[in-house]
């Protein structure tokens, strides 16, 4: 297993390499660029022409683009990921301001999708085709269907703007930054997670209970007379349980890709937001840092996850 994770640890040293050159590029010769916010939207300047061109000569702008990746690559090896172009602040510090939002977020999302999901499926699967299957999968599906900003934005006119009973923008109340506060703000961006997530994570668990079902050792166990009951949740739900472990590696990426939408739509101040803030104003630095610490957040949940299908199914060995 050490053998395992150390050879893990190591992939993601050229991953992380191909993804920054990737994204170092498609950032670059993307339209537009930081200097663009100092220019009349009127067709006129607010700033001289010669002032503009020495701004892009001291940001490196006019450099070749193999030139400007191996400076940030090599100030990136030495633990500085640069300055925001807009606000002139360090871009870690920017970054670690809003990582622990983010992580608040998306966990009480999982764990709520988790805690639905998982229940839904078992009762599906034990009861396939019945009404209860089919009402629960229809509902799911449809949730399962719809982009997360749409489902966001109904949300917020629903329960935000018609009845006004839940918080639609930000983390706090203005002259409040209570646990309940920010429990109440936390209720419409993780209703928009779960409506949208708990369809995929309910499908897995109904398919692993109907599978396990039909299994030699389900069988067997009902032939030596077990109840019912244990049969169900001592060979049939402890097996079906592996695809969930499986799907959660898989559920990362679009967990914290989905984060920078629903942060953006709700104001939430998490890293979501500041990559979609970023990259609307060409902040190159702050876009470059977000994508890489999320490629290296979602690389560590699946090696998590591999991990922990070894553990939780002892035929798995990874020696």
């Amino acid at each position: 297993m050490l053998r395992y994770i150390s050879r893990r640890l190591l992939s993601i040293i050229p991953l992380l390499l191909a993804i920054s050159v990737i994204s170092f590029i498609l950032i670059r010769v993307a339209p537009g660029d930081p200097i663009i916010t100092y220019e009349d939207p009127r067709g006129g300047r607010q700033v001289p022409p010669e002032e503009l061109e020495r701004m892009y000569e001291k940001l490196g702008l006019n450099d070749p683009l193999h030139v400007q990746y191996w400076r940030w690559l090599r100030n990136v090896l030495r633990g500085n990921l640069g300055y925001s172009l807009t606000t002139k602040r360090p871009t870690m510090e920017m970054i670690m301001q809003r990582v622990p939002n983010t992580l608040r977020l998306t966990v009480v999302a999982l764990i709520t999708t988790l805690l639905l999901a998982i229940p839904l499926g078992v009762m599906c699967g034990r009861y396939q085709n019945s009404l209860f299957d089919q009402v629960i999968s229809a509902i799911t599906f449809v949730g399962f269907s719809l982009p997360n900003f749409w489902v966001a934005l109904m949300l917020i006119y629903l329960f935000g703007v018609n009845l006004r009973w839940l918080p639609i923008m930000g983390m706090a109340s203005v002259g409040g930054n209570s646990f309940w506060a920010t429990l109440k703000h936390m209720v419409l961006p993780v209703s928009t997670f779960v409506l949208v997530d708990v369809g995929g994570w309910m499908r897995y668990q109904r398919a692993g209970v109907i599978e396990a079902m039909q299994e030699d050792y389900t069988r067997t166990a009902r032939a030596k007379g077990l109840p019912e009951r244990v049969v169900f949740f001592r060979h049939v739900w402890r097996n079906a349980v592996l695809p969930i472990v499986t799907f959660l590696g898989l559920s990362l990426s679009s967990l914290i890709g989905g984060a920078f939408l629903v942060e953006f739509v709700f104001a939430w101040p998490g890293m979501g937001r500041l990559g979609v803030e970023a990259a609307l104003a060409r902040d190159y630095p702050v876009v470059m840092a977000v994508t890489m610490l999320s490629s290296l957040l979602i690389m560590m949940g699946n090696l998590v996850a591999d991990i922990t299908y070894a553990l939780v199914d002892p035929r798995i060995r990874y020696d």
